[in-house]
């Protein structure tokens, strides 16, 4: 009984601080999730497949092999930005972020390679 109760209360003390919660992030249309939203899902979906790597126990080559599609996603992320963002400074921020990790997958490639 007293497991139900404490249950009853917890649920009643959630409610209210839920409800506050509840729209945030959501979509300004009700039922319609933004362009940009479903890329960024389908990006981090993506990401997380392919960062689930066989892992060897080689520090070097695990880190070399895991940051290649943590990088792609990075890149991934930021043609969604250039897609459909708007604001300059973001803009810039996902170019830099293009040129800087394509950089970098190709140096983690080159290690994997020797």
């Amino acid at each position: 009984m007293r497991i139900h109760l404490a249950a009853l209360a917890l649920l009643l003390l959630a409610t209210p601080a839920m409800a506050q919660h509840a729209g945030h992030g959501a979509p300004a249309r009700a039922g319609a999730e933004a362009p940009s939203t479903r890329e960024f899902r389908a990006t981090n979906a993506r990401m997380h497949t392919a960062m689930d790597i066989a892992f060897t126990g080689n520090t070097d080559r695990d880190f070399a092999a895991a940051m290649i599609p943590h990088h792609e996603a990075a890149i991934a992320m930021a043609e969604t930005q250039l897609r459909h963002g708007t604001d300059p400074g973001m803009r810039r921020m996902a170019q830099a972020i293009i040129e800087a990790q394509a950089r970098e997958i190709a140096e983690l490639r080159a290690f994997l390679a020797r």
